[in-house]
């Protein structure tokens, strides 16, 4: 064999001793436990045979605790770029069978490198995280290397899209990272992300908590927020990785592709005309709505389990990616309360930041009242929907669908935060509070003097028709140019695609500064 064959069987023989991670064992002991390993979760993640890997022959530099005769092709992550739907994606994904996927010095730089690509050729990064934290032997360069990744983060924060994937566990100083991207994913009982663990909280607070119910994928969807989505397992949590990178842009500076344009713009759905029901107080489900109106009634929901109250969706208008908001009466008769508004706000900066145009769907009684939302800060938080609205320069289309009360009208892309096209449907309502509460301050005293009950209902009843005849209707409005259009309900989509078809050439910048000041 000649010395140049030799140098390439070498060559080969490092390659298969890398792709084996931490060993066969140890990737025989990721399978047993339902978790895939992380080359097998890159090859599902993008493109048949379009991974390039990078960095493969990276080994750990600590000589300290007997990790110098300890050492794995790959340091624990495996790092590179691909593509998803014939898109250029960068990628890494921790190894746990090497070290429990705990960070080193040169496992953090091996991410960084990528995302530094990554930036330079806009496109997003997609984190697959399933680490036990930082390496203890490295000391400081571990933590180090976690800040790193941190500025990182911060710097692509509105220039490219940053996704994570949690497919284990995510703990300590590693959960910063997914914190800072865009979205985070987490897997059903498989995945968990806290800054300190049970045993600490035991110790500390003398609270005793599993790590689910710390930490868990179910808690972090529903109570924290903290997770975007839900996957009962890896192979879902992929899928729904490449279908949300279908709705986004590949950095700030270009538009999100254009999906498949089957579903005729002027179709009609009659159903609309009669989902609202005639007692004001009764419920209905937006998202029927929402399923009516955009392409093939396909939707992506994010924090579907958090803040039911308020809806936030991607979808298709004749194949145009769009933002959906819409206020949800089925849960809490659709109120805006803090996490509400939270969730809101960051779903519309990032519409925002990557040019995807925004649908705000408006059926909202107010602001939760109560000492916990008033202690809690809904002021402020309140003020984060309102300010990113009001920032927004984005295609922003209304439609008010019922009720438009109080500053919840203000909040929820009116005309006044620069709202481009503003519809209502003919039973809107929109004034500064219900009939109801209205005739209570208005005519509050003159009913109080009647002494028959009769008559008190009577005069309430005629009060409250003559306010809803005179402010509680979408005709004030539009006589003040606030409302563009009141439109019938089943033309509703075609309405919505005209609308963002003729807002395609808008051009609205703000005012030249190092960066607002965010109510936070």
């Amino acid at each position: 064999m000649s010395t140049n064959q030799q140098k390439i069987e070498h060559l080969h023989d490092l390659r298969k001793q890398a792709l084996l991670g931490g060993g066969q064992k140890r990737i025989d002991s990721q399978h047993k436990k339902g978790k895939l390993t992380a080359r097998e979760r890159i090859d599902l993640l993008l493109d048949e045979g379009s991974f390039e890997e990078f960095d493969m022959f990276v080994t750990h530099r600590c000589t300290d605790f007997g990790l110098k005769n300890e050492q794995y092709l790959s340091d624990g992550v495996v790092t590179g770029c691909g593509t998803i739907d014939g898109r250029l994606v960068y990628v890494f994904s921790q190894d746990f069978t090497v070290f429990g996927g705990s960070l080193s010095e040169t496992f953090a730089g091996k991410i960084c490198k990528i995302m530094d690509m990554a930036m330079n050729q806009g496109a997003p990064v997609i984190g697959i995280n399933d680490s036990g934290g930082a390496r203890i032997q490295e000391g400081v360069k571990s933590l180090a290397g976690y800040a790193d990744i941190f500025q990182r983060n911060i710097m692509a924060s509105g220039v490219i899209p940053q996704i994570s994937a949690i497919f284990g566990p995510c703990a300590g100083g590693a959960v910063y990272s997914p914190a800072l991207t865009d979205f985070n994913i987490m897997t059903r009982d498989q995945s968990y992300m806290f800054v300190t663990g049970p045993k600490v909280v035991k110790s500390v607070t003398g609270e005793e908590v599993s790590v689910e119910d710390l930490g868990g994928a179910s808690v972090h969807a529903s109570k924290s927020g903290v997770a975007h989505f839900v996957a009962d397992n890896e192979e879902e949590g992929i899928l729904l990785t490449r279908k949300l990178l279908g709705f986004l842009p590949q950095n700030n500076l270009e538009d999100a592709p254009l999906g498949p344009m089957d579903d005729p713009i002027d179709r009609i759905d009659d159903a609309l005309n009669e989902i609202i029901p005639e007692n004001a107080n009764k419920p209905y489900d937006v998202k029927d709505v929402i399923h009516s109106i955009v392409d093939n009634s396909d939707i992506l929901e994010v924090h579907g389990d958090y803040a039911k109250n308020i809806v936030t969706c991607f979808a298709r208008f004749n194949g145009m990616s769009v933002g959906i908001v819409a206020n949800q009466p089925k849960f809490m008769a659709g109120v805006l309360d803090i996490n509400a508004s939270r969730k809101a706000a960051r779903f519309v900066r990032f519409c925002d930041a990557f040019n995807i145009p925004i649908l705000t769907l408006v059926d909202v009684p107010g602001f939760l009242p109560g000492t916990d939302q008033e202690y809690g800060g809904i002021i402020i938080h309140g003020a984060k929907l309102l300010f990113a609205y009001g920032e927004a320069t984005v295609p922003k289309v209304t439609v008010i669908l019922r009720k438009a009360y109080g500053g919840a009208y203000d909040v929820m892309s009116s005309k006044h935060l620069r709202g481009d096209f503003n519809y209502a449907w003919p039973n809107a309502e929109i004034a500064v509070m219900g009939a109801k509460g209205a005739i209570e301050v208005l005519y509050g005293s003159e009913i109080a003097k009647l002494t028959d009950e009769q008559a008190k209902a009577d005069l309430t009843a005629t009060r409250e028709e003559e306010y809803r005849e005179k402010f509680a209707n979408p005709y004030v409005a539009a006589k003040f140019g606030y409302i563009d259009d009141v439109i019938e309900p089943n033309t509703t989509r075609y309405r919505v695609i005209r609308a963002f078809q003729s807002l395609q050439t808008k051009k609205v910048s703000n005012p030249p500064k190092k960066h607002s000041n965010l109510p936070l």
